[in-house]
């Protein structure tokens, strides 16, 4: 995997985008979920039709999508409360085939294939393994296919665990040697302190020392619907400035949230090489 020579002092995230060829987009549950736990088709139907847009433009795009066990609750809800891991596996199972029919649904609308990928950590330490997993992933995207990819949380357990999607999507970036990560959450990026409690955090709009960041900041946790939190999304960071791709932290809930990013509407935390 190599590393990118990468200049993006003084680079705007409009900037970035517009220059970027390949980008990775990773939607997290706490996007894809309804206040209710639901699966939000609305969103989704919009997504896919800024992904196409984007396509028309030029760009190839890999998916990584969360949401599998939010799709089982929205298909089962009768198993919604259970703790147990081998039903929430079982829950996995079960929605990971909603989530990518409805991800087919949406995509077909805008005359776009998709292509499932399902990983664990196992898949990216194994030389040979790597090597099917990229072949796969080229191939797909130069045949105009939208990969997209999820831990396969159905034989996942701790020891082949990757744990969060945010994680997984900078691997799959630094495997693809994307141009540019866009990672949505439910805030608009990376703050002094939690908005939601704080009305006075501050939004940090450009990142390029995450030592110097994390001494200025405080992490919180995850919601009901995440694995991840900003502390994995900062790791996913640290993982791509190493390779020289920059990443992008942005609220997936704002309408044509894309769009917006690539016109320069819309404000985000964006991490850069330095």
């Amino acid at each position: 995997m190599e590393t990118k020579e990468t200049d993006t002092t003084g680079l705007s995230i409009q900037d970035i985008i517009g220059q970027a060829r390949k980008i990775v987009i990773k939607i997290g549950s706490n996007t894809l979920a309804k206040a209710d736990g639901k699966i939000n088709l609305d969103f989704m139907q919009s997504f896919a039709d800024q992904c196409a847009q984007l396509m028309k433009n030029g760009k190839q795009i890999v998916l990584v999508s969360s949401g599998a066990q939010v799709a089982g609750v929205s298909t089962l809800d009768r198993w919604s409360r259970k703790k147990d891991i081998h039903y929430r596996q079982a829950l996995c199972a079960i929605g990971q085939v909603e989530l990518m029919d409805k991800w087919r649904s949406v995509f077909t609308q805008n005359e776009l294939h998709i292509g499932q990928i399902l990983l664990t950590k196992d898949d990216f330490e194994d030389d040979h393994r790597t090597l099917n997993m990229r072949n796969t992933l080229f191939t797909l995207v130069d045949e105009g296919v939208i990969p997209i990819i999820n831990e396969n949380d159905s034989v996942s357990f701790d020891e082949i665990r990757i744990g969060d999607n945010d994680n997984l999507s900078a691997l799959t970036a630094i495997l693809w040697n994307a141009d540019v990560l866009i990672l949505f959450s439910d805030i608009d990026g990376v703050y002094t302190n939690n908005p939601k409690t704080d009305p006075n955090a501050k939004l940090i709009e450009r990142v390029t020392n995450m030592e110097d960041l994390r001494s200025q900041i405080t992490i919180g946790t995850t919601n009901s619907f995440g694995t991840g939190g900003m502390g994995t999304k900062l790791e996913a960071a640290e993982r791509l400035i190493e390779y020289g791709i920059p990443m992008i932290l942005a609220n997936g809930s704002h309408e044509k949230i894309l769009e917006k990013l690539a016109d320069g509407s819309k404000k985000a935390t964006l991490f850069y090489p330095s």
